[in-house]
């Protein structure tokens, strides 16, 4: 038996969003986006999963995702809107979660893709049945939920650490 604690990432990609030749960074959601969130927020209820810790991009569209998602879990967990997750590559969104306190057991990051799709897909060393093979057919489509198990602390997360025990997609 491990001492190490297992530890679970949830990688959530925003709602989907309005369309704009303005500002990307302030994109609002759209319709489907806005009952999509709520939807994603049931499903990462109903999963047990119990975040100690948000990271949610800055961006108009995550922020309005997690704040239509989070009503729908039991605990609201703390809540860190981070600059750096906007256009973040793979190795900056692994570069901030080697940063989370060892005191976090899960972990809920809030952003957009490409690198939600990337984070996911890397982190992934082995998946449950056919997830992982799932997961990449889908694209990884807006308010896409996986999550991700590993043993060990946070500043040890890197390609291949974990293992994908769920994903969903509410129109996949």
């Amino acid at each position: 038996m491990s001492s190490e604690p297992t530890r679970r990432i949830v990688v959530f990609r925003h709602a989907k969003a309005e369309w704009s030749d303005g500002d990307d960074h302030e994109r609002p959601l759209a319709d489907r986006g806005r009952k999509d969130a709520p939807v994603a927020g049931r499903w990462l209820a109903g999963s047990g999963i119990n975040p100690d810790l948000a990271l949610c991009s800055t961006s108009a569209r995550t922020r309005e995702t997690w704040k239509l998602a989070v009503p729908e879990l039991s605990q609201r967990p703390r809540t860190v809107y981070e600059d750096r997750m906007y256009e973040a590559s793979l190795g900056e969104l692994i570069a901030l979660l080697n940063e989370v306190s060892d005191e976090v057991q899960d972990l809920v990051v809030i952003g957009h893709n490409p690198g939600m799709h990337a984070l996911a897909d890397a982190l992934a060393g082995e998946s449950e049945g056919d997830l992982l093979p799932r997961m990449n057919r889908t694209g990884f489509p807006t308010s896409a939920i996986a999550v991700l198990a590993f043993t060990g602390s946070w500043k040890a997360v890197e390609h291949g650490v974990g293992r994908l025990v769920a994903f969903w997609a509410p129109h996949a």
